[in-house]
């Protein structure tokens, strides 16, 4: 298991995770090369791993720990200390028969106590493990990039059961409903797959109707969310190496895993990163965020550089700018998160599993720095903003505040995850970071804000649908 700091011997210098499946212990020296940042595609590639992410945030945290941030204080020790032990009380609560599971979008389809993923399984028969994978990949990939905050006044009521859920949960079970009535397929004889042609034709209102909206249950970012999938289904449709013929998501599993893999399941292995890494490759173009790296000055200044090539292999999407991130070439200035990104590949840990693969290193991914993490840390004192006004300003995510916290939140999250663990008193090998936001952060920030603002997160963030 990697460690947060990546120390692992057996890692590649990036930090990435990357090893070749079956790699324990062997470096491949292909992953094991710098960059060349002086230019885009090599600032690119630099930006979308990990280990970025980790050093940048970091380097912001020693910042803020110093006194130079203009936003924020960061608590002393025994408020860290105090946050880990409200989160391990909060993962014996949800979790007291000790088996903790990944947090994913899976946890949203049990919304309810309800097994939905049941009724697939059984819809799909006699299906083999690489079909099932395949349709379960089509599932949660379309899930996932749905669901960004849904707003307080949306809700989606479910026929079957008549039980009423909101936010993410309700997001989760919208989604599933709506997959398994066909509408991502183009296919009528197939409704239980994603395709192309089915995403690339989908319009906000068929969306919407999904999803029970109407003036009186009104989803923030509706139209932003039908504009990703259809973008989804652009990028599949333009890229058939990876995504077949038809424009399959789930055909990412064939991507990482040989033909003959998960046949012979202990030979079968993938990193966590290697997910996320295709993941950011073949879907980079789908973020309606103008945020590329060839966007900027030549020098890698603040200064916006007017509009970028268009260049797909560019774009940076969950990727943003803050003036005391430094890094080499044009990758300075640049703090990445790819939040969506590793929410997906976090949700698509099981896929792989249920199917005998072997997914290696989740250490390598970062926590999810968003409204519940981030809150969580706001609300217990461990980031302190400097003005309370900045707590009841509206904020765009591209702000140089916003995208601090959510720094913050990375750094400081991998501090508190072994401070649960010895709480809990489990091994990192036994309490990933996985399962320690599921046990976990995640739903100590929701209790609190439910606490104190009626489930409201601390600060006020305009979204389009596709960020948060």
């Amino acid at each position: 298991m990697t460690t947060s700091n990546n120390t692992d011997p057996n890692m590649p210098v990036d930090g990435s995770g990357s090893l070749p499946p079956g790699g324990a212990g062997k470096v491949d020296p292909s992953t094991e090369f710098t960059p060349d940042t002086s230019h885009p595609a090599g600032a690119a590639s630099l930006l979308r791993t990990t280990a970025a992410i980790r050093q940048r945030a970091g380097a912001l945290l020693a910042r803020a720990r110093s006194g130079e941030s203009q936003w924020f204080r960061i608590g002393d020790s025994d408020t860290l200390e105090d946050t880990a032990r409200t989160v391990a009380e909060v993962t014996r609560e949800r979790y007291p028969w000790d088996t903790i599971p990944y947090h994913s979008r899976w946890r949203h389809f049990e919304a309810g106590g309800i097994k939905r993923i049941e009724e697939l399984d059984t819809l799909l028969g006699e299906s083999d493990s690489r079909t099932r994978a395949r349709a379960h990949i089509d599932l949660v990939l379309v899930s996932v990039l749905l669901d960004a905050g849904a707003g307080p006044d949306w809700h989606y009521t479910e026929s079957a059961t008549g039980e009423r859920f909101t936010r993410s949960e309700g997001l989760g079970v919208a989604s599933y409903h709506a997959f398994m009535s066909g509408l991502f397929s183009s296919n009528p004889e197939r409704p239980y797959q994603v395709d192309a042609a089915g995403l690339r034709g989908l319009v906000a209102d068929r969306l919407g109707d999904a999803f029970q909206v109407s003036e009186a249950n009104p989803l923030v970012g509706l139209a932003g969310r039908a504009m990703l999938l259809r973008r989804l289904g652009e990028a599949m449709a333009e890229q058939p190496e990876t995504f077949g013929d038809d424009g399959r998501p789930g055909k990412l599993f064939d991507a990482l895993v040989g033909p003959y893999g998960p046949a012979a399941p202990p030979t079968a292995e993938v990193t966590a990163h290697q997910i996320l890494s295709l993941l950011l490759e073949t879907l980079s173009r789908i973020w309606p965020s103008t945020n590329a790296v060839d966007s900027i000055a030549a020098d890698g200044s603040d200064s916006a550089g007017g509009i970028g090539s268009g260049d797909p292999a560019l774009a940076l999407g969950d990727c943003w700018r803050h003036s005391a991130v430094r890094g080499p070439g044009l990758t300075n200035g640049w703090m990445p998160f790819h939040k969506l990104s590793q929410w997906l590949t976090y949700s698509l840990l099981e896929p792989f599993e249920w199917a005998g693969v072997k997914v290696r290193h989740l250490d390598a991914l970062t926590a999810l720095p968003e409204y519940r993490n981030g809150g969580l840390l706001i609300d217990s004192g461990v980031i302190v903003p400097k003005d309370p006004a900045f707590l009841t300003r509206r904020w765009k995510a591209s702000d140089e505040f916003i995208v601090e916290w959510r720094a913050l939140t990375v750094a400081l999250l991998d501090e508190v995850a072994p401070r649960v663990r010895k709480v809990l008193d489990r091994s990192e090998e036994e309490l990933p970071l996985a399962c320690v936001l599921e046990g976990g952060t995640w739903a100590a920030g929701r209790a609190l804000a439910q606490r104190l603002r009626d489930g409201a997160p601390p600060l006020l963030i305009e979204s389009d649908g596709t960020v948060f």
